[in-house]
């Protein structure tokens, strides 16, 4: 989880920062010291972007892919959750 002091960037602002980096031809990092924000972030941003255009690496999720993956996971723990407490129930006579 993340520090309450992390800071929460708009979609839209994403979408224009990655944007910036595919248009200016300048590099990651260049933009996001621009920018004033992590390069990290910013890169994470970019990879996501081009997962989502299908120009990323074979076998990486796109943002669709990632929420359904965090969903479906969520999901199960309730799911087992759910079994075990099921399990220490007494039997009904």
């Amino acid at each position: 989880m993340g520090s309450k002091y992390t800071k929460r960037y708009t979609e839209e602002f994403k979408r224009d920062a990655v944007a910036l980096v595919d248009s200016s031809g300048k590099t990651v990092t260049a933009v996001a010291r621009e920018l004033g924000i992590s390069s990290e972030s910013l890169r994470s941003w970019y990879r996501r972007a081009k997962a989502d255009r299908g120009e990323g690496q074979p076998g990486e999720l796109t943002g669709a892919e990632c929420e359904e993956l965090r969903r479906l996971r969520k999901e199960n723990r309730e799911q087992q959750q759910t079994i075990e407490i099921l399990k220490k129930r007494p039997p009904s006579p």
